[in-house]
């Protein structure tokens, strides 16, 4: 049995991770963005062992979320499943003077990882679309680029495969991956998508969880139980650094070595 942390899992994906988990006997802890969501989550899966809050779109609160998550682990695994789409027509700034998708995808999983005591595996949700995205470390938040939602979310997605093997690379006794989870039926995938919501939560159950040796891999994209071939730019050790080197001035937090 493992303990399990899933970070944004009151709903789609990240509640049915939570579940699947739950069901093969492991301990979640599950993670809402505010009280509300949080009650709601406690209520509609009574299982959890705990429930931290905290809004990742915020500095404060994200590292007050690491220090709950502390507070209820060790953790075996921990799922860093939340994340904002890009669907959005302006560019919008956090409190932090940060652009939003960019903060809550790739900010708040580097600042978590930074703070948390290694568990002995990491997981981080990308997307297929992390393909499309581009590494711009002089301008990670398009401050000088025309706006582009989608190209910024696709951005954040390829950091995270950045960040996971950036990570992978700097803790080579954690096993860490990057899981695409498909297009799935939930809120952010919307209408139109083709793949059911547990089949987008099965392979990071698996990686957090299996002693199959083919979950046993480090530094690795992984869709469908399968590795994959990342966006080349991912595997650049000079982007990993400088991804590296920006997010911990953004934070004020260094990766530890």
């Amino acid at each position: 049995m493992s303990r399990i942390l899933v970070t944004g899992s009151s709903d789609g994906i990240g509640l049915e991770t939570a579940r699947q988990l739950l069901a093969a006997g492991h301990d979640v802890v599950g993670h809402a963005r505010n009280a509300e969501r949080a009650a709601d989550l406690r209520a509609a899966e009574p299982r959890l062992a705990d429930v931290v809050v905290g809004d990742l779109a915020s500095l404060a609160e994200t590292r007050a979320l690491a220090e709950a998550a502390t507070a209820a682990g060790p953790f075996d695994a921990v799922i860093h499943n939340a994340g904002i789409g890009g669907g959005v027509p302006e560019r919008t700034v956090t409190a932090d003077g940060l652009e939003r998708i960019f903060h809550v995808n790739t900010v708040a999983p580097y600042l978590l990882t930074a703070l948390m005591p290694r568990p002995q595996r990491l997981v981080y949700l990308t997307s297929g679309l992390e393909s499309q995205g581009r590494t711009h470390l002089d301008d990670l938040q398009f401050e000088a680029r025309p706006w582009d939602g989608m190209q910024a979310y696709s951005d954040s997605k390829l950091l995270d495969v950045t960040l996971a093997f950036a990570v992978a690379r700097r803790w080579p006794d954690v096993l860490v991956t990057a899981v695409d989870p498909g297009w799935i039926k939930t809120k952010l995938g919307g209408p139109d998508a083709w793949d059911e919501v547990d089949e987008g939560a099965a392979t990071q159950v698996w990686l957090a969880t299996s002693d199959d040796d083919g979950a046993r891999v480090t530094g690795e994209y992984v869709k469908r139980h399968e590795i994959q071939v990342a966006n080349p730019e991912a595997s650049d050790v000079e982007l990993q650094e400088g991804l590296l080197a920006r997010l911990a001035e953004l934070t004020g937090v260094e990766l530890p070595r």
